[in-house]
Order: C-alpha cells, then structure tokens, then sequence
C-alpha cells in the first residue's frame, strides 16, 4: 500500500520529506502546529450558511444552489471529499437546473480552513466545471492560501491513511 498516494502528484523531494515526518511521528506535530483547533461547523444548516457566505461574497452572480450537506457516503476510497453536481430536470416546456453541493461527513472534525478550502473547490465548480487554470485562480480568489490548505489537507489524509488519530 502506497502511504504517500494523497501526494503522489508532488515532487520527490517533498514526499521525501514527508515520508521521513511520518516515519518518525513527527507529522502530525507539524499538522497540528498549523491547524491546532476542529470548527464548530456540524449540522447541514450550519454547512449552508457557511457556504452561502462565502458565495455571496465572491460569486454573487453565480448560478444558486438547491441544497448543501453532509454526505455520509463520500469516502475517501473515491478520492473525495466533496462533490458538486449539475442536476437538468425537465418539466413541461422548460429544463430546471439544480446545482447541489454535498462535502463528506468526514470533514465535519477538521479545522476551519480545511473545510473552507473544500467548500471554495465545490463553490468554483459553479463557474468552471474543469480543473484547469481558471477554475484554480479563482480557487485562489476565494482563498489566498488555497493552495497551501489542499496540501495541508492531503497531510491529514496520509495520517488517517497511517491509522494516526488526529483530531
């Protein structure tokens, strides 16, 4: 079983030195140096106000969503933690379009940041449904340190790969 499989897209170097920090249990030290504290963020009202905020501050304009939860069935065996998804219902003449955001009941005890960096993902779906230059711009819109969270996420998930409990 590969350990390192949430970083496999870093250079060597940077695995390297992961690999050495979880060797000597010292990873999760540094996990927890940068982010000490879990949100409050648990219930799905919660989550949608959350979210809503951070629309509403960058993607005013933006299609609106139908609904925003906790999804228990996302697990981290699809290489996700949250997903958007496009519903077109036809009724009558007319198409309906639901856009739907659901992030895994996982990311309910993680800390703040995290979660955002998940939500502002799921949220820049709205406007670009590719993952190519534009859409992680305007993931760094959103958030500054965007990509430093993902990384800092993908740490977390080497340790709950390595069966360390950290929060």
């Amino acid at each position: 079983m590969n350990t390192l499989k949430y970083l496999a897209g870093y250079q060597q170097p940077i695995q390297d030195q992961v690999s050495e920090l979880l060797a000597n249990g010292k990873l999760k030290a540094v996990l927890l140096s940068r982010h000490p504290d879990i949100h409050a963020i648990r219930t799905d009202r919660a989550l949608y106000d959350y979210t809503m905020e951070i629309k509403n501050q960058y993607l005013r304009k933006s299609q609106p969503l139908s609904k925003i939860q906790y999804d228990d069935k996302i697990s981290l065996s699809h290489q996700a933690l949250g997903l958007h998804s496009f519903v077109s219902r036809v009724q009558g003449r007319k198409t309906k379009a639901k856009n739907e955001i659901r992030i895994s009941s996982r990311l309910k005890k993680v800390p703040e940041p995290l979660l955002r960096m998940v939500v502002v993902h799921e949220l820049a779906h709205l406007k670009e449904k590719d993952h190519n230059k534009a859409f992680y711009q305007l993931c760094c819109h959103m958030e500054a340190d965007y990509h430093q969270l993902e990384f800092d996420l993908r740490l977390l998930l080497t340790l709950i790969d390595a069966d360390v409990k950290v929060y």
